[in-house]
């Protein structure tokens, strides 16, 4: 296998502010673009051409990766003219494929964090000759996604979209968002229209006899759609918790980019990563959090398990736990802002206007 379609379309709406300038793809992880870290592994398992079905700023994905020669890829871009979804986004790139009707045609989302093994879901597809081969992986808590049931040979049975209750759950496996399609099965997937793999395509296919095979991969695996997911993601991969062979240094407690400036008695742990051209002032402490290009942490601030955006500036002793800062946001000093709160890009939060007190 050779090639591979990467989803990079959707508008990451539950990661808003980070999005609104920036596609979810594009969003720094562990020091360079989220899509940064896919496009390496999947070069590493053996994939020399992939096609990216964009949407929302795409003109934002070529200008950075270019013709992916940098990575030793072949990258090309496809671009949706309205939102197709995600079965409408691999039918609608299907002609710059070169795969023959029999090869298989490696698919990913482009905001799923894992370690899956790509080499042996390709394997495990050729070897059970099936039309679709899934990743999927177990979780403790399935509701949030679609469950896939299989037989004792891997064959999926079934497809079940969020059940929730207790008597819909009849397995821990989920859909884990990377498959292996025959190349002639995308052929048959409608176009002109939206159409979704999981909620259509596969159920369809199904239907119809066709054989798809489910492999579980229960290596590391994190859908990276809310920004806390985000930045666990990002302190995970600083960690070496997530591999990639694109993180740009040692894994660690912390990384710290180009250009930034951390002041000597600043503490940095928990895989924090600090932007390029970013300062961290005196006797802050940054834990677990992600500090975009450019950002400023005054004085005696705390970040914890947060995300700034770039060229923000948090105030001297304010306190972040779980908070969300989107580009160019000022937060002034003495302001505490606790789990799920957003600051909205460029909005000016004044000095001591926000604080939780302690029962809170």
């Amino acid at each position: 296998m050779t090639e591979a379609i990467l989803l990079v379309g959707g508008k990451g709406t539950r990661l808003r502010p980070l999005t609104v300038n920036t596609p979810k793809p594009m969003v720094p992880a562990a020091g360079v673009p989220f899509l940064t870290h896919q496009l390496a592994r999947a070069r590493a398992a053996g994939v020399e051409h992939i096609v990216l079905a964009t949407s929302y700023l795409a003109e934002v994905f070529e200008p950075h990766f270019g013709d992916g020669s940098a990575l030793g890829l072949h990258l090309e871009y496809v671009t949706e003219d309205e939102p197709l979804g995600t079965g409408g986004a691999i039918r609608n790139v299907a002609s710059r494929l070169h795969s023959g009707p029999d090869e298989p045609v490696l698919i990913f989302n482009g905001d799923i964090l894992t370690g899956l093994d790509i080499e042996a879901l390709v394997d495990t597809h050729s070897a059970s000759g099936a039309d679709v081969s899934l990743h999927l992986t177990r979780v403790e808590d399935p509701r949030a996604f679609g469950l896939v049931p299989t037989d004792a040979t891997g064959r999926v049975t079934a497809f079940l979209e969020k059940p929730q209750t207790p008597e819909e759950i009849v397995t821990d496996q989920i859909n884990a968002g990377a498959y292996v399609f025959r190349r002639s099965v995308i052929d048959t997937i409608p176009t002109g229209r939206p159409v979704s793999v999981e909620r259509e395509t596969f159920p369809d296919l199904l239907a119809d006899g066709a054989h798809l095979q489910g492999m579980v991969d229960s290596t590391y695996w994190l859908d990276l759609g809310t920004p806390q997911a985000f930045v666990r993601g990002s302190a995970d991969l600083v960690q070496g918790r997530a591999p990639s062979p694109a993180v740009p240094g040692r894994c660690g407690d912390r990384l710290v980019m180009p250009g930034a400036v951390v002041a000597a008695d600043a503490k940095l742990t928990g895989g924090t990563v600090i932007g390029a051209d970013a300062v961290v002032g005196e006797g802050a402490r940054v834990e677990g959090s992600t500090v975009l290009a450019g950002a400023v942490i005054e004085p005696g601030a705390v970040v914890q398990d947060s995300l700034v955006g770039a060229g923000a500036r948090i105030g001297s002793r304010t306190h972040l736990v779980g908070a969300v800062i989107g580009d160019g946001a000022q937060v002034g000093a003495d302001n505490e802002l606790r789990e799920g709160v957003r600051i909205w890009c460029d909005a000016v939060l004044p000095a001591a206007s926000v604080r939780f007190s302690s029962d809170q």
